[in-house]
Order: structure tokens, then sequence, then C-alpha cells
């Protein structure tokens, strides 16, 4: 074949015209060797990995809060406690301003009838005025009365 033959057909580019662009910056893979490594990944596997760190960090989180209403939880059973002792101390029979942050101890004297004393059950000796010891008590600052000791 002569040259002019040659210079008269037209060049065909074997790439797929759809694979090559004048702007290679725009698409969406590596188009020379020194791009970054591109490995192409299935949508449904980072959907799962996304749903277990998802579910993973939500159960940490629910079991944080879980904790803390526990935690509320028992606070309010011994405020709960606390205004019971509470109403039992103030209806009891005191001949004295208690004084917050000292302790107190309480007494039955018959069915439902209190007594708030300063004295100790072992400061009494054999013989107590009073039926039995219920408990030592403390006085708070919200003016309500903390169990130091039960029963004996």
């Amino acid at each position: 074949m002569s040259t002019d033959s040659k210079q008269n057909k037209e060049f065909v580019n074997p790439i797929d015209a759809d694979k090559i662009t004048e702007k290679p910056g725009l698409i969406p893979y590596p188009h020379t060797v020194g791009s970054p490594a591109f490995a192409p990944t299935e949508m449904g596997v980072i959907k799962s990995r996304s749903m277990k760190a998802m579910e993973e960090q939500s159960n940490i989180q629910l079991d944080q809060i879980k904790e803390q209403i526990a935690l509320l939880a028992e606070q309010a059973e011994k405020l709960k406690n606390r205004v019971e002792v509470s109403k039992a101390v103030y209806s009891a029979e005191m001949n004295f301003d208690p004084v917050i942050g000292s302790e107190y101890h309480l007494y039955a004297r018959k069915e439902e009838s209190f007594v708030l004393s300063m004295i100790s059950p072992g400061e009494w000796g054999k013989n107590p005025p009073f039926r039995h010891f219920v408990a030592s008590v403390r006085l708070l600052a919200d003016r309500t009365w903390e169990v130091t000791r039960d029963e004996l």
C-alpha cells in the first residue's frame, strides 16, 4: 500500500467512547496509573456495615439510658423512704427543736405513738422508759430525716 492510502484512512480509537473524556477529573474511577487505588464495593456490604455500627452505637446509648433510669428509680425510692420516715418523726412527740445534721432516736411508746429523743438506746440502762427502739435518724438540710440505724 502506498503511504497516501494510509494517511487517508481515519484513526479509530480502540477504547470505548464511554470510557474516555476530555475532563478526566470528573469520571468516577481512576484514569491514570498514578491515581489512587479504586476498589468497587457492593452497596449491600456498605449498608450492612453501617447498620451494624448504628445498632451497636444505639445499644450502647440505650444501656446508658437504662443505667440512668435505674439510678433515678433508686434515688426516687430513697426519697420516698425519707418522706415516710419524716412523716413518722414529725408525728412523734418531741420536746426540743432538732438541729440540722444531728442524730436523734425514735422510740415507740404505744401503737402508732412515737417519741423522738436525744438519748440513744445504749444510754438508757436496763429499764428504758419506752416500749422499743425504732430507729436512729439524722435531720437533713431539706428538713427530711435520714435513717442512720434501724431497729436493733
